[in-house]
């Protein structure tokens, strides 16, 4: 069974940075990643808020120049989806659809999907309309008009993206007002091509070969109304993937992982990172500084660990006992 120091799970800002600091501290290091590097950060148009960009960077690019940073110090990027992880003595089995691995720290940083309306058609036209990223898709809408589903950051984030392509843009949320940041709110409430309907919902999306309607209904009387679009983009949130803490991690309400303020799970060795952790901030600079601090901990817990010891345990995994 190949063995590494530190294993990574997640390739994103958080996945990158710790992949960065143990590999730089001379430690085997392994990141699996089954889609692209960067996470959800590959998908952005525009970074503005990440420090030493002053005129921002695209996404895409910042998560390749994570990437060739790690490698540039020995880190691997396995492009292999972890099934599970199991404890055994002092080390941990990660089994991929290509083999096991032994490790001796393990570093979750799956993060979380977006969540689903669950609604009529949304499922049907995935892909043929129906969209989770803007940034990915809004260059098939060009001079359309199109709805967004949200009120928060992320709605409001990609509403401004798509205007620079569409014609324009029903940004859809439930309540009277948007939970996003002030400064968000502002540029959205001063761009002609973005409007509002307020207190409703969306009940179903239609269309032939594509989508070509929405069904909206009005929470505060029931009315209901169809509206024209060539696209629907939801942001509503998102679920933590956090089916690999199952027995070693305890989890919130929500089901992000209860950390301490060095990441570390109730688990010797295991630490969560980035959006799967409870009180996650949910940006880039935050989940960065979450896999430093990770790395930087993984690394004092093997460095406790005589060498002896490891290398024992490993023998003796490797050996099945």
């Amino acid at each position: 069974m190949e063995r590494f120091d530190i294993a990574i799970i997640g390739g994103g800002g958080a996945g990158m940075t710790a992949a960065i600091y143990a590999a730089r501290g001379r430690r085997r290091t392994v990141v699996f990643e089954r889609m692209v590097t960067g996470g959800q950060i590959s998908t952005t148009d525009a970074v503005e808020n990440f420090p030493g960009f002053p005129d921002g960077i695209n996404g895409f690019d910042l998560a390749q120049l994570f990437e060739q940073q790690a490698t540039k110090f020995g880190a691997e990027v396995r492009p292999e989806q972890v099934e599970s992880i199991e404890r055994r003595g002092g080390s941990f089995v990660l089994t991929t659809e290509a083999g096991q691995y032994l490790a001796g720290v393990v570093i979750i940083a799956a993060g979380a999907d977006y969540n689903h309306l669950g609604i009529p058609g949304e499922q049907d036209f995935t892909g043929r309309g129906v969209s989770y990223c803007a940034t990915c898709d809004g260059a098939f809408f060009r001079d359309q008009d199109v709805v967004v589903v949200g009120g928060g950051d992320a709605a409001i984030e990609e509403s401004l993206f798509l205007a620079r392509i569409v014609r324009s843009i029903t940004v859809v949320h439930r309540r009277d007002t948007l939970r996003a940041s002030a400064i968000l709110q502002e540029r959205a409430f001063a761009e002609p091509k973005i409007s509002f309907a307020w207190n409703t919902v969306v009940e179903s999306i239609e269309g032939g070969n594509t989508v070509e309607r929405v069904i909206l209904r009005d929470v505060t009387t029931g009315d209901t109304r169809s509206l024209n679009t060539a696209a629907v983009f939801i942001f509503i949130g998102q679920t933590p993937n956090n089916s690999l803490l199952e027995g070693l991690a305890e989890l919130d309400a929500a089901g992000h992982a209860m950390v301490d303020l060095e990441m570390r799970t109730a688990t010797p060795g295991l630490f969560v990172v980035g959006d799967l952790r409870a009180r996650s901030a949910r940006q880039l600079i935050s989940a960065a500084g979450d896999g430093a601090t990770a790395a930087i901990a993984a690394e004092h817990y093997l460095g406790e660990l005589p060498r002896e010891q490891m290398e024992a345990e490993a023998r003796a995994v490797a050996a099945g006992e």
